[in-house]
């Protein structure tokens, strides 16, 4: 029965992470929205949000951290549980970079409109679909699903270097616009770090399922 109760209870922490991604995409795929729209209402929206996801992540941190109190569990279930703890962080963060969107949009919807040379539409959905094939991974306890996340990090990286150069090439050609395209730049590093969340959080499925610590094994095989 003990064993049954703690199943249970891993099982209700999956799913409290679960909605906590939930939460964390939404907020990504509306504060791209209202970027996008100028939307001041969507950010409202973003900001209610964050509270929510706040609120998420200390509940299930303190649910994690009272199973590895009591439970005291051994091997893939350990794994789990710190892999809970550690993605519920990705999670938080990724709010946190869709506040931070949020905050860039409400500068600039009195300014000017300029037709920014950065696809902020594709780069969202890039990240957002990131996200999605993470959370995926989680819940099909798919550690090659998990490492695709990993290998599309590259895309939105080069995104974003594309990014940065276009917008820099705007200031020089058109100083008039810098407020406008300074904002773009940081909604696309935002992005690109919430990119980089998702890949984190794949790598935590990873440790999960295979006991393997896969942080810098990309990078290495780069150099």
């Amino acid at each position: 029965m003990p064993r049954i109760h703690f199943q249970l209870q891993l099982a209700e922490l999956k799913d409290k992470l679960l909605a906590m991604a939930a939460l964390a995409q939404l907020a990504v795929e509306t504060a791209v929205e209202a970027y996008l729209q100028r939307d001041s209402g969507l950010c409202q929206y973003v900001k209610q949000n964050e509270k929510a996801i706040n609120t998420a992540q200390r509940e299930l941190d303190e649910m994690a951290y009272e199973l590895l109190a009591k439970e005291q569990p051994m091997a893939i279930d350990l794994r789990f549980i710190l892999s809970v703890i550690k993605i519920n962080g990705d999670l938080e963060r990724i709010g946190d970079q869709a506040m931070g969107m949020s905050r860039r949009t409400r500068e600039i919807i009195q300014a000017e409109y300029v037709d920014l040379p950065v696809d902020f539409a594709v780069m969202g959905e890039y990240a957002g679909k990131m996200i999605r094939t993470a959370v995926q991974s989680l819940i099909e306890g798919d550690a090659r699903l998990a490492d695709t996340v990993r290998e599309m990090d590259d895309e939105i990286d080069r995104m974003n270097r594309r990014a940065h150069a276009d917008l820099l090439q705007l200031i020089q050609d058109k100083p008039q616009y810098t407020q406008q395209a300074m904002n773009g730049l940081m909604v696309s590093r935002s992005l690109e770090r919430i990119a980089d969340h998702a890949s984190n959080i794949a790598t935590d499925v990873i440790f999960w399922i295979r006991g393997a610590d896969v942080r810098h094994q990309l990078s290495l095989s780069m150099d």
